[in-house]
């Protein structure tokens, strides 16, 4: 039998058959011995619709279990697993059918699905899958063999394509291998220690690297137990986090469970893990809830094309505000943008990695992906960061949303951290647009505390004393709250488009 992800994974649940891999509350659950039989007739199933080793399976279907053991059923049967956020427009869906072709599609039962009509026209096999094990993919599914000889591709043979965001372009495939995945999960399990006494509270999507691979691979391969809900619910969590192990969340998960009194020590005296990724974490987040539950969250750094980077070590220092270490496999280094020579400690250059969880390239663009390389193999991230005295990884941002502003180079997050530290302000987005006679002008958006009222001279006011002129916005805007994509990450492609002629604006006036 060839090696690969799925042989990885089919290995661990023939281990413990009688363990639940997971479950949904007041829905199916499924042993990890009912997961091997299940994918083996999914698996057959898909072959039936035409899947081969190496086509592409593109799923936009809502949460369940029964998703999770397609996505088994898919890596079984050898295909490349594509998953589509279930809030995509035609016009996207339409893009990545034509770029992707997969050859069969699956779409939520019992909706109109525009991409089950635009599938069919572009000559795809279309089956659907609902929440309630319903759907012409699982119509008699009990009459399939249990079993399915899995197919015989290499570590190196692609494994899914997820797509990224195309803020700055089209979106890109990046194509990910069973190795990539497979090398990147055994890193995590070591690092966060996890093991078959583990149960995961899982509230994240499972269209992103992080939903799917780290939340869904990391505790499999470890042999442990998966709660499922369907979304993040701040009454469901704190009804299942006092039977869970660990959680795994984006910032915004916790800042909403912060404002609730049930979750504290009492909630979480069971948890040994809170992890924290897609998105920075605010340092006073950090602190707030390791005051209120006595756990310091572990942050790590990853992206869709390499999947977990880096993480704040399990035993030591979880430093707020920074994401750790690279993690065991993982090189990073900090560069000179422009000379490309490493820098020292301190100072403020591009991140690239290199290590056998960073893909291969993308989809269809060897331009673009020989474009993202060094030759030595390292990526290049686009995010800027520096080391400290310490070896702790700080992100200061995209290089993109770096602002020149009259020459002079202004790292959003040093604003941010500034604003963010005001009372009356819950977080604050800093990004450049165009000025007439600085090229582009520092602005802040500024959403404040419940009740609490900020103003623009209350902002620019308290920083006169903690950063220097250049740095400090020349604009700010109060808003309700920070446009964010669904892992939540902060739009600022958005906020650029919507301030965009905020300068031009004044000066005509």
């Amino acid at each position: 039998m060839t090696d690969n992800l799925f042989t990885a994974i089919s290995t661990r649940l023939e281990q413990t058959p009688e363990q639940i891999l997971v479950e949904r509350p007041g829905g199916r659950r499924y042993t990890y011995g009912e997961a091997l039989q299940e994918s083996a007739r999914l698996a057959n199933r898909l072959a039936k619709l035409g899947l081969r080793p190496g086509d592409r399976l593109a799923v936009q279907i809502d949460k369940s279990p029964e998703m999770l053991l397609l996505y088994l059923a898919c890596l079984r049967a050898g295909g490349v697993y594509l998953p589509l956020n279930t809030a995509y427009t035609e016009g996207e869906l339409r893009y990545f059918l034509d770029n992707a072709e997969p050859t069969v599609v699956i779409a939520q039962a019992g909706k109109t699905s525009t991409l089950a009509s635009l599938s069919a026209a572009a000559g795809a096999c279309v089956a659907t899958l609902g929440t309630a094990r319903d759907g012409t993919l699982v119509e008699e599914l009990d009459h399939e063999p249990t079993t399915h000889e899995p197919a015989k591709v290499g570590m190196e043979a692609p494994a899914a394509i997820l797509y990224t965001s195309g803020t700055t372009g089209r979106p890109k495939g990046a194509v990910l291998s069973h190795g990539n995945l497979l090398a990147n999960a055994e890193a995590l399990i070591d690092a966060w220690r996890f093991s078959a006494e583990d149960r995961l509270l899982h509230a994240l999507p499972v269209f992103h690297v992080h939903g799917l691979f780290v939340a869904c691979n990391v505790p499999i391969l470890a042999g442990a137990r998966i709660t499922f809900l369907d979304k993040f619910d701040v009454d469901e969590v704190i009804e299942h986090l006092p039977h869970c192990t660990v959680m795994m969340g984006v910032p915004t998960f916790y800042v909403r469970l912060l404002q609730d009194e049930r979750f504290n020590h009492k909630t979480t005296e069971n948890l040994r893990l809170f992890v924290s990724g897609s998105a920075p974490l605010l340092a006073e987040t950090h602190e707030a809830v390791r005051a209120r539950t006595g756990h310091g969250i572990v942050e790590r750094y990853g992206m869709t094309e390499t999947n977990m980077n880096t993480s704040n070590p399990y035993d030591g220092e979880r430093r707020a505000g920074t994401v750790g270490f690279p993690l065991p496999g993982v090189e990073v280094r900090i560069v000179d943008t422009e000379t490309l020579a490493e820098l020292p400690h301190g100072e403020i250059g591009g991140l690239e990695v290199r290590g056998p969880n960073v893909f291969g390239g993308y989809w269809r663009m060897p331009e673009k992906t020989a474009e993202d390389f060094r030759e030595d193999g390292f990526f290049i991230t686009g995010d800027l960061a520096y080391v400290d005295e310490d070896g702790y990884i700080h992100i200061v941002g995209r290089a993109k949303d770096l602002i020149i502003s009259g020459g002079y180079n202004v790292y959003p997050k040093e604003v941010e951290q500034i604003v963010d530290d005001l009372p009356a302000v819950v977080e604050s987005a800093v990004f450049g647009v165009p000025h007439p006679d600085l090229g582009e002008a520092v602005t802040a958006v500024v959403v404040p505390q419940p009740g609490r009222h900020v103003s623009e001279s209350d902002v620019l006011g308290a920083m006169k004393d903690k950063i220097a002129k250049y740095k400090r916005p020349k604009r700010v805007i109060v808003v309700d709250s920070l446009p964010r994509n669904v892992m939540g990450k902060v739009q600022k492609n958005m906020l650029r488009e919507q301030f965009g002629d905020i300068y031009r604006q004044s000066s005509e006036s």
